[in-house]
Protein backbone atom coordinates (compact mmCIF):
# COMPACT_ATOMS: atom_id res chain seq x y z
CA UNK A 1 0.00 0.00 0.00
CA UNK A 2 1.31 3.45 -0.92
CA UNK A 3 2.32 5.52 2.10
CA UNK A 4 -0.01 8.44 2.84
CA UNK A 5 1.57 11.90 3.12
CA UNK A 6 0.24 14.53 5.51
CA UNK A 7 1.23 18.17 6.07
CA UNK A 8 0.70 19.51 9.60
CA UNK A 9 1.09 23.27 10.05
CA UNK A 10 1.84 24.53 13.55
CA UNK A 11 3.72 21.26 14.01
CA UNK A 12 5.94 22.46 16.87
CA UNK A 13 3.03 23.71 18.95
CA UNK A 14 1.19 21.92 21.73
CA UNK A 15 -1.49 20.29 19.58
CA UNK A 16 0.58 20.12 16.40
CA UNK A 17 3.32 18.10 18.06
CA UNK A 18 0.85 15.52 19.38
CA UNK A 19 -0.71 15.24 15.93
CA UNK A 20 2.73 14.70 14.38
CA UNK A 21 3.34 11.85 16.81
CA UNK A 22 -0.05 10.30 16.08
CA UNK A 23 0.40 10.24 12.31
CA UNK A 24 4.00 9.04 12.51
CA UNK A 25 2.69 6.10 14.56
CA UNK A 26 -0.11 5.58 12.02
CA UNK A 27 2.60 5.03 9.37
CA UNK A 28 2.06 8.28 7.45
CA UNK A 29 4.90 10.31 6.01
CA UNK A 30 4.53 13.45 8.13
CA UNK A 31 5.68 16.89 6.99
CA UNK A 32 5.71 19.30 9.90
CA UNK A 33 5.69 23.05 9.23
CA UNK A 34 6.15 25.84 11.77
CA UNK A 35 7.79 29.27 11.92
CA UNK A 36 8.43 28.78 15.67
CA UNK A 37 6.76 32.05 16.64
CA UNK A 38 4.94 30.26 19.47
CA UNK A 39 5.95 26.64 18.82
CA UNK A 40 9.01 24.98 20.33
CA UNK A 41 11.38 22.85 18.28
CA UNK A 42 11.91 20.75 21.43
CA UNK A 43 8.34 19.49 21.07
CA UNK A 44 9.19 17.56 17.90
CA UNK A 45 12.97 17.12 17.85
CA UNK A 46 12.57 13.49 18.98
CA UNK A 47 10.89 12.85 15.61
CA UNK A 48 13.75 14.21 13.49
CA UNK A 49 15.61 10.89 13.42
CA UNK A 50 12.64 9.10 11.85
CA UNK A 51 12.53 8.45 8.12
CA UNK A 52 8.83 9.25 7.86
CA UNK A 53 9.11 12.73 9.41
CA UNK A 54 10.48 15.94 7.96
CA UNK A 55 10.30 19.55 9.14
CA UNK A 56 9.99 22.83 7.24
CA UNK A 57 10.76 26.03 9.16
CA UNK A 58 8.29 28.19 7.25
CA UNK A 59 5.64 30.87 7.79
CA UNK A 60 2.34 29.72 6.28
CA UNK A 61 1.28 33.30 5.58
CA UNK A 62 3.85 33.15 2.77
CA UNK A 63 3.51 30.92 -0.31
CA UNK A 64 3.69 27.24 0.62
CA UNK A 65 5.57 24.78 -1.58
CA UNK A 66 5.71 21.10 -0.69
CA UNK A 67 7.16 18.78 -3.35
CA UNK A 68 5.43 15.51 -4.15
CA UNK A 69 1.91 14.38 -3.48
CA UNK A 70 -0.11 15.25 -0.41
CA UNK A 71 -3.10 13.28 0.81
CA UNK A 72 -4.03 15.39 3.83
CA UNK A 73 -3.36 18.85 5.28
CA UNK A 74 -4.02 19.75 8.92
CA UNK A 75 -3.94 23.52 9.44
CA UNK A 76 -3.05 24.09 13.09
CA UNK A 77 -0.75 27.09 12.71
CA UNK A 78 -2.06 29.92 14.88
CA UNK A 79 -1.22 31.80 18.05
CA UNK A 80 -3.67 30.37 20.55
CA UNK A 81 -3.61 32.24 23.86
CA UNK A 82 -4.63 35.66 25.18
CA UNK A 83 -0.98 36.65 25.63
CA UNK A 84 -0.38 35.85 21.96
CA UNK A 85 -3.33 37.93 20.75
CA UNK A 86 -2.11 41.00 22.61
CA UNK A 87 1.52 40.74 21.47
CA UNK A 88 1.00 39.70 17.85
CA UNK A 89 -2.53 40.69 16.82
CA UNK A 90 -1.67 41.29 13.16
CA UNK A 91 0.12 37.96 12.80
CA UNK A 92 -2.85 36.25 14.48
CA UNK A 93 -5.15 37.68 11.83
CA UNK A 94 -2.74 36.89 9.00
CA UNK A 95 -2.37 33.22 9.85
CA UNK A 96 -6.16 32.89 9.96
CA UNK A 97 -6.57 34.60 6.58
CA UNK A 98 -3.45 34.45 4.39
CA UNK A 99 -2.33 31.22 6.06
CA UNK A 100 -5.58 29.35 5.50
CA UNK A 101 -5.83 30.73 1.95
CA UNK A 102 -2.39 29.30 1.18
CA UNK A 103 -3.28 25.94 2.74
CA UNK A 104 -6.54 25.69 0.81
CA UNK A 105 -4.78 26.61 -2.44
CA UNK A 106 -2.17 23.92 -1.78
CA UNK A 107 -4.89 21.38 -0.97
CA UNK A 108 -6.63 22.18 -4.24
CA UNK A 109 -3.38 21.88 -6.22
CA UNK A 110 -2.54 18.54 -4.58
CA UNK A 111 -6.13 17.21 -4.50
CA UNK A 112 -5.67 16.78 -0.75
CA UNK A 113 -8.26 16.70 2.03
CA UNK A 114 -7.81 19.60 4.47
CA UNK A 115 -8.86 19.82 8.12
CA UNK A 116 -8.74 23.19 9.85
CA UNK A 117 -8.43 23.86 13.57
CA UNK A 118 -11.25 26.15 14.57
CA UNK A 119 -12.12 26.90 18.17
CA UNK A 120 -14.86 27.27 20.74
CA UNK A 121 -13.90 30.96 20.73
CA UNK A 122 -16.02 31.43 17.60
CA UNK A 123 -18.97 31.24 20.02
CA UNK A 124 -17.58 34.27 21.91
CA UNK A 125 -19.26 34.98 25.25
CA UNK A 126 -22.14 32.60 24.52
CA UNK A 127 -25.82 33.26 25.04
CA UNK A 128 -26.54 29.55 24.47
CA UNK A 129 -25.36 26.89 26.91
CA UNK A 130 -23.97 24.35 26.23
CA UNK A 131 -22.74 25.43 22.82
CA UNK A 132 -23.75 23.39 19.78
CA UNK A 133 -22.56 23.78 16.21
CA UNK A 134 -25.75 25.51 15.07
CA UNK A 135 -25.15 28.45 17.43
CA UNK A 136 -23.66 31.44 15.57
CA UNK A 137 -21.96 33.01 18.56
CA UNK A 138 -21.73 36.32 20.43
CA UNK A 139 -18.40 37.85 19.42
CA UNK A 140 -17.06 41.40 19.80
CA UNK A 141 -15.10 41.92 16.56
CA UNK A 142 -13.31 45.04 17.83
CA UNK A 143 -12.46 43.79 21.33
CA UNK A 144 -9.03 42.45 22.37
CA UNK A 145 -10.06 38.87 21.60
CA UNK A 146 -11.55 39.82 18.24
CA UNK A 147 -8.31 39.26 16.33
CA UNK A 148 -8.40 35.57 17.25
CA UNK A 149 -12.16 35.02 17.24
CA UNK A 150 -12.71 36.69 13.87
CA UNK A 151 -9.64 35.05 12.31
CA UNK A 152 -11.12 31.67 13.17
CA UNK A 153 -14.59 32.65 11.96
CA UNK A 154 -13.13 33.83 8.65
CA UNK A 155 -11.13 30.60 8.46
CA UNK A 156 -14.34 28.58 8.67
CA UNK A 157 -16.03 30.77 6.05
CA UNK A 158 -13.26 30.51 3.45
CA UNK A 159 -12.93 26.78 4.07
CA UNK A 160 -16.62 26.27 3.35
CA UNK A 161 -16.32 28.51 0.28
CA UNK A 162 -13.58 26.24 -1.11
CA UNK A 163 -15.72 23.21 -0.31
CA UNK A 164 -18.83 24.60 -1.96
CA UNK A 165 -17.23 26.40 -4.92
CA UNK A 166 -14.28 24.14 -5.75
CA UNK A 167 -15.57 20.85 -4.35
CA UNK A 168 -12.55 20.61 -2.03
CA UNK A 169 -12.70 17.93 0.67
CA UNK A 170 -12.73 19.93 3.91
CA UNK A 171 -13.20 19.21 7.61
CA UNK A 172 -13.66 21.73 10.46
CA UNK A 173 -12.96 20.89 14.11
CA UNK A 174 -14.09 23.33 16.80
CA UNK A 175 -11.67 22.70 19.65
CA UNK A 176 -12.66 23.38 23.24
CA UNK A 177 -10.18 23.86 26.11
CA UNK A 178 -7.52 21.18 25.81
CA UNK A 179 -4.64 20.33 28.14
CA UNK A 180 -1.76 17.92 28.47
CA UNK A 181 2.03 17.66 28.17
CA UNK A 182 3.85 20.37 26.17
CA UNK A 183 1.50 23.21 26.99
CA UNK A 184 3.34 26.51 27.48
CA UNK A 185 3.41 27.35 31.17
CA UNK A 186 2.75 31.09 31.00
CA UNK A 187 0.49 31.57 28.01
CA UNK A 188 -2.42 33.15 29.86
CA UNK A 189 -4.60 30.04 30.10
CA UNK A 190 -5.82 28.74 33.43
CA UNK A 191 -4.43 25.22 33.61
CA UNK A 192 -0.72 25.81 32.85
CA UNK A 193 -0.83 29.12 34.73
CA UNK A 194 -2.20 27.47 37.88
CA UNK A 195 0.25 24.55 37.76
CA UNK A 196 3.19 26.85 37.07
CA UNK A 197 2.24 29.10 39.98
CA UNK A 198 1.87 26.11 42.30
CA UNK A 199 5.25 24.65 41.31
CA UNK A 200 6.94 28.03 41.80
CA UNK A 201 5.26 28.55 45.19
CA UNK A 202 3.28 31.57 44.00
CA UNK A 203 -0.29 32.52 44.81
CA UNK A 204 -2.90 31.17 42.39
CA UNK A 205 -4.39 33.99 40.30
CA UNK A 206 -8.09 33.79 39.48
CA UNK A 207 -9.62 36.46 37.25
CA UNK A 208 -13.04 37.79 38.21
CA UNK A 209 -14.79 35.94 41.02
CA UNK A 210 -13.96 32.55 39.49
CA UNK A 211 -17.57 31.71 38.66
CA UNK A 212 -16.84 31.55 34.93
CA UNK A 213 -16.73 27.96 33.67
CA UNK A 214 -14.52 25.92 31.37
CA UNK A 215 -14.58 22.32 30.13
CA UNK A 216 -11.16 20.67 29.85
CA UNK A 217 -10.36 17.88 27.37
CA UNK A 218 -7.20 15.78 27.62
CA UNK A 219 -5.03 16.01 24.51
CA UNK A 220 -5.11 12.29 23.66
CA UNK A 221 -8.91 12.41 23.47
CA UNK A 222 -8.77 15.50 21.27
CA UNK A 223 -6.29 13.91 18.87
CA UNK A 224 -8.51 10.84 18.54
CA UNK A 225 -11.51 13.04 17.75
CA UNK A 226 -9.54 14.97 15.14
CA UNK A 227 -8.39 11.75 13.49
CA UNK A 228 -11.94 10.39 13.31
CA UNK A 229 -13.17 13.66 11.81
CA UNK A 230 -10.37 13.73 9.22
CA UNK A 231 -11.27 10.21 8.10
CA UNK A 232 -15.01 10.89 8.06
CA UNK A 233 -17.06 12.24 5.16
CA UNK A 234 -18.53 15.15 7.16
CA UNK A 235 -17.66 18.66 5.91
CA UNK A 236 -19.36 20.89 8.49
CA UNK A 237 -18.05 21.99 11.92
CA UNK A 238 -17.85 19.46 14.74
CA UNK A 239 -17.26 20.30 18.41
CA UNK A 240 -14.51 18.24 20.02
CA UNK A 241 -14.15 18.74 23.76
CA UNK A 242 -15.02 17.33 27.14
CA UNK A 243 -18.48 18.39 28.39
CA UNK A 244 -17.44 18.04 32.05
CA UNK A 245 -17.83 21.68 33.17
CA UNK A 246 -16.15 23.28 36.18
CA UNK A 247 -15.85 26.81 37.54
CA UNK A 248 -12.41 28.40 37.42
CA UNK A 249 -12.43 28.85 41.20
CA UNK A 250 -13.17 25.16 41.80
CA UNK A 251 -10.53 24.29 39.22
CA UNK A 252 -7.94 26.37 41.07
CA UNK A 253 -8.80 24.42 44.22
CA UNK A 254 -8.36 21.14 42.32
CA UNK A 255 -4.85 22.22 41.23
CA UNK A 256 -3.89 23.14 44.79
CA UNK A 257 -5.09 19.71 45.97
CA UNK A 258 -3.28 17.97 43.12
CA UNK A 259 0.05 19.70 43.75
CA UNK A 260 -0.16 19.44 47.53
CA UNK A 261 0.72 23.10 47.94
CA UNK A 262 -0.76 25.66 50.33
CA UNK A 263 -0.97 28.60 47.96
CA UNK A 264 -3.56 31.29 48.49
CA UNK A 265 -6.03 32.17 45.77
CA UNK A 266 -5.91 35.84 44.78
CA UNK A 267 -8.46 37.56 42.58
CA UNK A 268 -7.83 40.04 39.76
CA UNK A 269 -10.09 41.92 37.38
CA UNK A 270 -11.74 39.81 34.68
CA UNK A 271 -10.31 40.55 31.21
CA UNK A 272 -12.59 42.25 28.68
CA UNK A 273 -14.90 39.86 26.76
CA UNK A 274 -13.74 36.82 28.74
CA UNK A 275 -16.39 34.11 28.18
CA UNK A 276 -18.54 33.43 31.25
CA UNK A 277 -19.40 29.87 30.23
CA UNK A 278 -17.78 27.28 28.02
CA UNK A 279 -19.17 23.77 27.56
CA UNK A 280 -19.39 21.77 24.33
CA UNK A 281 -22.45 19.96 23.12
CA UNK A 282 -20.79 16.89 21.57
CA UNK A 283 -23.94 15.21 20.26
CA UNK A 284 -22.74 15.61 16.67
CA UNK A 285 -19.35 14.04 17.44
CA UNK A 286 -21.04 11.09 19.16
CA UNK A 287 -23.48 10.50 16.32
CA UNK A 288 -21.20 11.08 13.32
CA UNK A 289 -17.78 10.02 14.65
CA UNK A 290 -18.69 7.62 17.44
CA UNK A 291 -16.41 9.77 19.61
CA UNK A 292 -16.51 10.95 23.19
CA UNK A 293 -13.71 11.60 25.70
CA UNK A 294 -12.40 8.68 27.74
CA UNK A 295 -9.83 10.37 30.03
CA UNK A 296 -11.44 12.02 33.04
CA UNK A 297 -10.06 15.24 34.46
CA UNK A 298 -8.46 13.63 37.55
CA UNK A 299 -6.41 11.22 35.42
CA UNK A 300 -5.56 13.82 32.80
CA UNK A 301 -4.36 16.28 35.43
CA UNK A 302 -2.11 13.63 37.01
CA UNK A 303 -0.43 13.01 33.65
CA UNK A 304 -0.09 16.72 32.94
CA UNK A 305 1.29 17.52 36.38
CA UNK A 306 3.86 14.73 36.02
CA UNK A 307 5.05 16.38 32.79
CA UNK A 308 5.35 19.83 34.36
CA UNK A 309 7.18 18.41 37.38
CA UNK A 310 9.78 16.97 35.00
CA UNK A 311 10.71 20.44 33.71
CA UNK A 312 13.88 22.13 34.84
CA UNK A 313 13.76 25.12 37.22
CA UNK A 314 14.77 27.32 34.29
CA UNK A 315 11.82 26.10 32.22
CA UNK A 316 9.45 26.63 35.14
CA UNK A 317 10.62 30.18 35.78
CA UNK A 318 10.67 31.42 32.20
CA UNK A 319 7.92 33.80 31.17
CA UNK A 320 7.71 32.56 27.58
CA UNK A 321 8.94 29.91 25.17
CA UNK A 322 8.32 31.92 22.05
CA UNK A 323 10.04 34.34 19.72
CA UNK A 324 7.66 37.21 19.10
CA UNK A 325 10.07 40.02 18.35
CA UNK A 326 10.77 39.51 14.67
CA UNK A 327 7.08 38.91 13.94
CA UNK A 328 5.58 41.96 15.62
CA UNK A 329 4.00 44.05 12.86
CA UNK A 330 2.87 47.49 13.93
Amino acid sequence: MEQKRILITGAAGFLGSHLCERYVKEGFHVIGMDNLITGRIENIEHLFKLENFEFYNHDVTKFIHVPGKLDYILHFASPASPIDYLKIPIQTLKVGSLGIHNCLGLARAKNARVLIASTSEIYGDPLVHPQNEDYWGNVNPVGPRGVYDEAKRFQEAITMAYHNFHGLETRIVRIFNTYGPRMRLNDGRALPAFIGQALRGEDITVFGDGSQTRSFCYVDDLVEGIHRLLMSDYAYPVNIGNPSEISILDFAKEIIALTGTDQKIVFKELPKDDPKQRQPDITRAKEILGWEPTVDRAEGLKRTYAYFKSLSPEELSTTAHYNFDKYIIR
